[in-house]
């Protein structure tokens, strides 16, 4: 799948550490982007890009390491604030971090069940602190990796921490959802794709067998290419546009999940 030059563009990866973040920067970084490579702590992170380096062979210069841990909301404002300093200009934000969530019930110390937090409002939070920088320049944009599992979930409004009725898959479900409706807000220009099922820490919750990483990777790194048209809100099912479960589409539940975010993130949109 041929991507365009990339040289001139400054790319932030998140959950770059392994599986299809970890591909996705290095398909970036071999492209000529300079790839910002997120992981849960600074030493994940530095790792990371030590092995771009060595085993693909991705000049130093192209990667820099971030470490910030999603659990913690502190740690996403202060990853935005390092952002920000050093790239007042960001080219594309790619929303990969992600996790299945414990069996049991799991709440972080920001009081969110931990898979919401992690796969959706700290990506939530993240996208809008990065706002500045994405809307800056030309073409700013956001991935948001996504899943098919999206059309499976529901956001209990009431009850988002699932505190009453708790299932792991379901709670997966709901952060899917959410950071699908997420990309038709009007704030950012984004996407949200699902990579296909692949071989990593996820694929129990879809199945026995999956795809290489590299293979999901190479859907998200299209749309991160500037040569690639995208329309806001767009949900693609690996390289082809396909409509979204009715609700990612809902103005009405675009508007009520963004002032939930706010709410939970302690943001003042």
């Amino acid at each position: 799948m041929p991507v365009s030059d990339l040289s001139s563009r400054t790319i932030l990866v998140t959950g770059a550490t392994s599986g299809i973040g970890h591909q996705t920067a290095r398909l970036l970084a071999e492209g000529g982007a300079t790839v910002l490579v997120h992981g849960r702590t600074a030493e994940e992170a530095h790792a990371a890009t030590d092995r771009l380096v060595t085993l693909a062979d991705v000049d130093e210069a192209r990667v820099c390491p971030l470490g910030a841990d999603f659990t913690r909301l502190e740690e996403v404002e202060q990853l935005a604030t390092r952002v920000l300093a050093k790239h007042p200009c960001l080219d594309v934000l790619v929303n990969n971090a992600g996790i299945a969530g414990p069996e049991r019930h799991t709440v972080t110390s920001d009081g969110n069940e931990i898979a919401f937090q992690v796969n959706f409002l700290a990506h939530y939070l993240l996208t809008h602190l990065l706002e500045p920088a994405l809307t800056g320049g030309t073409g700013g944009r956001v991935v948001n990796v996504s899943s098919s599992l999206h059309r499976t979930g529901s956001i209990q409004w009431n009850d988002p921490h699932r505190v009453r009725r708790y299932s792991r898959l379901a709670a997966y479900a709901q952060s899917q959802l959410a950071l699908t409706v997420f990309a038709a807000d009007p704030r950012v220009t984004a996407v949200s794709v699902h990579p296909g099922v692949c071989t990593t820490s996820l694929l129990p919750l879809y199945a026995h067998e999956g795809i290489a990483p590299a293979e999901g990777a190479a859907h998200v790194v299209r749309l991160c290419d500037p040569a690639v048209e995208i329309v806001n809100g767009a949900y693609y099912d690996r390289d082809c546009r396909v409509a979204p479960a009715p609700a990612a589409s809902e103005e009405r539940t675009v508007k009520r999940l963004a002032r939930l975010a706010d709410l939970l993130v302690g943001q003042n949109a």
